[in-house]
């Protein structure tokens, strides 16, 4: 399932990308020739005035076909509605159109998350108004009974079990936690029933002594509790808080790739911070369990992503075609095909290579 919803989420947001391409470069008065849904070979297809609209084999995406984008002939260069005849302003404006509607659609889906709510810590003041109310281990000490026992981050209490002459905990109150796991004095091996994405598990650890540094002589596991719930925002403040969030994702990601790129150049790369196809699977199953607001949350990341990469400016991407339209509006003149092919094709081989070093990565976290 996990892979399905994967390849639903990936063709949504490559559609959209291609849409804003589509619709820009019909209202710039370009010849669309082809709007596919995934890739050929093709399935059916039915033409519509001069676009013809196709459902091909695989189903990883999506494209948009323009007259003249990527050859330039005589016929080309006569023809008023060829992508490259048309003004430089809206060869630029069709390029960057597949990015905005990436960022459009991330506000969207972020707005929409904000307005159904999301899992969050709650103030003290607000649990009595939220909803799926519950404990979430917010931190772990490293080296503690917590961190030992396999206790993690995120993981919700459901209960807790083994004190001498108490009944079991299963209270939403992080105070109360506190109080029932402090009330084993006898270092008693308490056993959490948690769960952690979607699956529930049994995870037995004993509270001891030396763990907190300001009270060394109390026997305590090393977490912190705090409660976790849903607070919808109201419909005047969800868009307002959406475009914040979606901005702020936003320069977030931009910065975290100009370091991993840079990175990159002399090659100290964090491959461990970045994530492929097969990574990015695994979020969108893990999100898909936890609920339709985690699963709009991720597409939105992953549509920002998606819209940042694509502005990058190297060839095969958006953003390289765009620097090409740019280096021709400095000259005055096209730049030569077989100078363009190639310098496209050495950037795919590049990011190609890169996709492959990064999903070997997924694939190592993976096994290791």
């Amino acid at each position: 399932m996990t892979v399905i919803i994967f390849i639903i989420v990936l063709v949504v947001l490559i559609l959209v990308h291609e849409l804003g391409h589509f619709i820009v470069a019909k209202l710039s008065g370009m010849r669309v020739d082809e709007f596919g849904i995934g890739y050929p070979p093709r399935i059916a297809g039915w033409k519509f005035g001069e676009t013809e609209y196709t459902i091909n084999a695989l189903p990883f995406g999506g494209f948009v076909k323009i007259y003249g984008e990527d050859e330039v002939d005589t016929e080309v260069l006569t023809s008023k509605r060829a992508f490259s005849a048309r003004p430089k302003f809206f060869q630029a404006l069709t390029l960057v159109a597949g990015v905005a509607m990436n960022l459009l659609l991330a506000y969207i889906l972020i707005t929409a998350t904000l307005l159904m709510g999301t899992p969050r810590a709650l103030a003290p003041n607000e649990i009595t108004t939220a909803t799926d109310v519950h404990l979430a281990i917010a931190e772990i000490l490293p080296g503690s009974p917590a961190a030992k026992a396999g206790l993690m981050s995120r993981d919700e209490v459901l209960s807790v079990t083994g004190v001498p002459g108490a009944e079991p905990f299963t209270s939403t109150d992080p105070v109360a936690f506190l109080a029932y796991v402090g009330s084993d004095t006898s270092a008693q091996a308490l056993t959490f029933t948690v769960r952690r994405n979607g699956v529930e598990k049994n995870i037995i650890a004993t509270p001891a002594a030396g763990v907190l540094t300001e009270d060394p002589s109390r026997l305590a596991l090393g977490v912190s509790i705090v409660p976790v719930g849903v607070i919808p925002e109201t419909l005047s403040h969800a868009p307002i808080d959406g475009a914040i969030y979606t901005w702020e994702i936003t320069k977030g990601t931009a910065l975290g790739l100009a370091t991993f790129f840079g990175q990159a150049i002399t090659l100290h790369a964090n491959l461990s911070q970045v994530s492929g196809p097969v990574g990015i699977a695994g979020a969108v199953g893990n999100a898909y369990a936890q609920g339709a607001a985690a699963l709009m949350s991720i597409a939105a990341i992953i549509s920002i992503n998606l819209a940042i990469i694509n502005l990058l400016p190297l060839p095969a991407l958006d953003g390289g075609r765009l620097l090409f339209v740019i280096i021709e509006a400095i000259i005055r003149r096209p730049i030569k095909p077989s100078v363009a092919a190639t310098v496209n094709g050495i950037g795919f081989a590049l990011l190609l290579l890169l996709m492959v070093v990064v999903t070997g990565s997924d694939i190592w976290k993976l096994v290791h």
